[in-house]
């Protein structure tokens, strides 16, 4: 057999030495890997030799598809390869027939060199322990050990192989989760001085439960994907055991079960068993066969199957070898028979596991996995701050992820805080108000180090009391000024200054910031004090503040958008707002998808979209006829997507396209011309400024309950649209639903304007409104 091991990612390099020392360096070695040439790298490295342009070469690459439909077969996609490809795609096929010899040779060579091996890398976890020398076995090679630099053995044999060589295959896997519980374990004790013991927590906790039931588990391990929060809310799970089955229903088959799953958990469907017997083994999953131990018990209890045979069955279904289950299936009718079940009973048993056992999962798998989403579902029922942080500290490097999780935070009531120099501590971290600090460490240039230096001097000697005070205390040998700065843009420092952080930049006649000069007089007071413990007479208190402070440059202020452009460069993110909170009404009321929808456009097909953002990069191209187009990088809120403007639409929207422009873009879903299989495309119809769409709002209807309609909301109101006018019409619609009675009003003392104010209160007040062009 070959064993996986799942380890905290922090110690698996630890396990590695272990196995190493107890074994003995000649007994243990690591697999190798061989790297092929997939079509694309075949054709980039064929055309680097051949000097084929860089631009031929990449939109050669551009060419060959993702998927490939086959002619004969609908339903069956072909493999990617140069073959297939040239077959799809006619403009490969005319540039496998180029004029050109560089272009025609470039295709013939990748061809003929897809698939070959590349290059040798090693297994990510994979490691092979023998009982002799590896050598005796196993011709081996030797490659560096990234984290030691040692030389290791590397097995010349590749996974596959090596089954056959009878040697046992070890798979030492990191696991993030299991990092995540113990920060976050870590974090808690910091926060709430509790110690949570995590492998002894209760089973049958409410909160946790509730958790589920709600479907509130994005961060949490197995349970995240829309899917299954979907489904747990319809299943609202109980106990442990519904836990273990969603994890192994969860997957494509078995998924179609799911269904019937809940409706027999909420006795909207009978619990049946084929023979009453089997209830024994299928009570707990509502009479489903959902796990391989169930098939294995149930072909013992029905056909008197041995333990070697029940595996053997196990082993048969699920890699569905048809000749094994052959040779078992009498077998099971016969020992069922001798058991008094009906035969016809039998075979309709044995005919459903011939169907559905191949999806059945291995419920010890599924037990363990569970227990650890378990534990991660604990800690962010009671603790969901010290959580969130956590789990953002561990996802920094996948902007999307922490774009979700901050998300989550926002809905949960938590709010994820910039950096700041008196209450960040190295990684995400929770304040006294419960809320998430975003980590020192998470600022670019900043590194570990540094941040455990500041935040250990601000342990030890207090919290800073002005900048002043920060530079004449922080460590200058490894916080640089580089450093310095990426706090400063990040906003590190705010709390600190009553100033625009513009500031913090400005320059004097000598261009030096003021940055610069606040580590120069910092500098200065840490020379004088050292200087003071070395004299043999002590110095005067005020020696140091003879040090002039350098006075706060005078400088124009950053606009917000400068302000958030660069929190974003040094951390990533838009902390302090976005960008697009001034419209966020707009891609909420006219905007049908969002900007990530539009990577599968089948379900817009034929229909007209429209989504907006904020352009964040803008790339000027130009044809071989020297007719000018432009890519450019729309990004809403979680996603981005690229779009391309070929000359005639260059032509008439290209002075739109610049970064941190705020656009609104109107286009068709259609197919694209002259491609097999159809391709759709997104065609712009139509490119505006967000601003220019706030502007021509006619009007904004809100809709209310007669129920809702009372002198505070009245007030409140008319507090808002007295302190946005404007000229957008603001209309009503009231309803009565107990007798089903419309009325629609129009303001006559007040036009008001969109403004941000206005419209974030409609937000978050939940009223229902919607806005006309």
């Amino acid at each position: 057999p070959d064993i996986d091991i799942d380890f905290d990612d922090d110690g698996r390099g630890r396990v590695l030495t272990w196995v190493t020392q107890k074994y003995g360096k000649e007994k243990v070695a690591h697999i190798i890997t061989y790297g092929t040439m997939a079509t694309k790298m075949a054709l980039k490295d064929v055309a680097r030799v051949q000097k084929l342009p860089l631009s031929q070469a990449n939109q050669l690459c551009k060419w060959v598809p993702d998927r490939i439909q086959d002619p004969n077969d609908k339903d069956k996609q072909l493999k990617i390869n140069l073959k297939n490809a040239i077959m799809a795609v006619p403009e490969l096929k005319a540039a496998e027939e180029s004029d050109d010899p560089i272009m025609r040779d470039t295709i013939k060579y990748a061809k003929m060199l897809e698939g070959n091996v590349r290059g040798t890398g090693v297994h990510a976890c994979g490691t092979i322990i023998c009982r002799d020398d590896i050598t005796d076995w196993v011709p081996v090679s030797t490659a560096d050990d990234k984290e030691t630099g040692e030389k290791m053995l590397v097995t010349q044999y590749e996974g596959s192989v090596i089954e056959d060589t009878g040697l046992i295959k070890m798979d030492f896997l990191g696991l993030k989760t299991l990092s995540i519980i113990k920060d976050a374990v870590e974090t808690v004790k910091l926060s709430h001085g509790i110690e949570i013991d995590i492998d002894n927590i209760p089973i049958d906790d409410e909160k946790t439960y509730k958790l589920y039931c709600d479907g509130r588990t994005i961060g949490t391990f197995q349970f995240e994907s829309p899917g299954m929060q979907k489904y747990l809310r319809e299943l609202q799970p109980s106990t442990f055991e519904d836990l273990i089955a969603m994890n192994a229903l969860y997957r494509p088959g078995p998924m179609d079960y799911i269904p019937d799953f809940i409706d027999r958990k909420h006795g909207r469907k009978p619990i049946e068993y084929d023979i009453p017997v089997m209830e024994r083994y299928l009570k707990d999953t509502y009479g489903i066969t959902v796990y391989q131990e169930q098939v294995m018990l149930l072909s013992r209890l029905l056909g008197n199957f041995t333990r070697g045979e029940s595996d053997t069955l196990r082993k048969a279904m699920g890699k569905k070898i048809k000749s094994k289950l052959d040779e078992l299936k009498p077998k099971f009718i016969a020992g069922g028979k001798s058991n008094g079940h009906d035969e016809k009973v039998l075979e309709k048993i044995w005919g459903d596991w011939e169907k559905f056992a191949s999806y059945a999962f291995n419920k010890s798998h599924a037990t363990c996995y569970s227990w650890v989403a378990y534990q991660t579902a604990y800690i962010k029922a009671h603790y969901p701050s010290e959580y969130m942080a956590t789990v953002l500290s561990r996802n920094l490097n996948d902007i999307k992820q922490v774009t979700a999780y901050m998300n989550e935070c926002k809905s949960l009531g938590i709010a994820v805080l910039g950096p700041d120099i008196n209450e960040s501590m190295i990684k995400f971290s929770t304040n006294k108000d419960g809320n998430i600090r975003f980590g020192l460490a998470a600022i670019k240039g900043v590194g570990e180090a540094a941040a455990e230096s500041i935040v250990r001097e601000r342990r030890e000697n207090g919290a800073f009391t002005s900048i002043y005070d920060f530079m004449s205390r922080v460590n200058y040998s490894v916080v640089n000024r580089k450093c310095l700065e990426n706090i400063g843009y990040a906003g590190g420092f705010d709390s600190l200054i009553d100033f625009n952080r513009s500031r913090l930049f400005a320059t004097d006649q000598n261009e030096i910031n003021f940055i610069e000069l606040l580590a120069r007089y910092g500098q200065r007071i840490q020379q004088e004090r050292s200087n003071a413990q070395q004299s043999l007479f002590g110095i005067d208190s005020s020696s140091t503040e003879d040090i002039q402070k350098p006075r706060v440059p005078d400088a124009e202020d950053w606009s917000n958008i400068a302000v958030l452009n660069k929190e974003r460069e040094m951390t990533g993110l838009y902390l302090s707002s976005h960008p697009l909170d001034k419209f966020q009404f707009i891609l909420n009321k006219l905007c049908q998808v969002k900007l990530g929808d539009l990577t599968n456009l089948t379900p817009y097909n034929g229909r007209e979209i429209a989504v907006a953002g904020i352009v964040t990069a803008v790339t000027p191209l130009s044809t071989k006829d020297g007719r000018r187009y432009a890519r450019f990088v729309l990004e809403d809120y979680n996603t981005n997507h690229e779009f391309t403007l070929f000359s005639k639409d260059y032509e008439r929207f290209g002075m739109l396209i610049a970064e941190n422009n705020f656009l609104f873009i109107k286009g068709r879903v259609q197919p694209r011309p002259y491609r097999e299989p159809m391709e759709l495309e997104l065609k712009i119809v139509s490119i505006q400024h967000l601003a220019e769409i706030a502007e021509n709002i006619s009007s904004i209807r809100i809709e209310l309950s007669i129920n809702d309609v009372c002198s505070t909301m009245t007030d409140m109101l008319v507090e808002r649209a007295t302190a946005s006018p404007g000229t957008t019409l603001l209309q009503f619609m009231i309803h009565d639903f107990n007798e089903d009675v419309k009325v629609k009003l129009t303001s006559k003392r007040f036009r008001v304007a969109p403004t941000t104010d206005l419209m974030n209160f409609l937000e978050s007040n939940e009223l229902n409104y919607y806005i006309n062009i």
